[in-house]
């Protein structure tokens, strides 16, 4: 079992940057992939990064690419996600989530994460 706590959303200006963070209980946190997602309004949740146990792969969507960086420190149990360049369309509620599966295409979709965070507002005005 891991339990997932997201913070650090808010309000920010187009160009600007936020850093979210999720807190993980259990003891075998670094042995899960971890993913960020989002969810606009009106829109099914999306996937946006990926990281391996490890921390030494990850996997962005097109549209986050060298704006977002996903990392993790296990020895903390905390995963983080680096927004910079922050657009309108990056608003979203978003959330961690951890899965037993190995990193790897499989582990893009919602489907293969089990233990997800509550999400934390971002919203970026223009």
């Amino acid at each position: 079992q891991v339990q997932l706590v997201d913070s650090g959303g808010g309000l920010v200006q187009a160009g600007g940057s936020l850093r979210l963070s999720c807190a993980a209980s259990g003891r075998t946190f670094s042995s899960y992939t971890m993913g960020w997602f989002r969810q606009a309004p009106g829109k099914e949740r999306e996937f946006v990064a990926g990281i391996n146990w490890s921390g030494t792969s990850t996997y962005y969507i097109d549209s986050v690419k060298g704006r977002f960086a996903i990392s993790r420190d296990n020895a903390k149990n905390m995963v983080y996600l680096q927004m910079n360049s922050l657009k309108p369309e990056d608003t979203a509620v978003y959330s961690c989530a951890a899965s037993p599966y190995q990193f790897g295409l499989f582990t893009r979709t919602a489907l293969r994460y089990d233990f997800w965070g509550q999400g934390t507002q971002v919203t970026v005005s223009s």
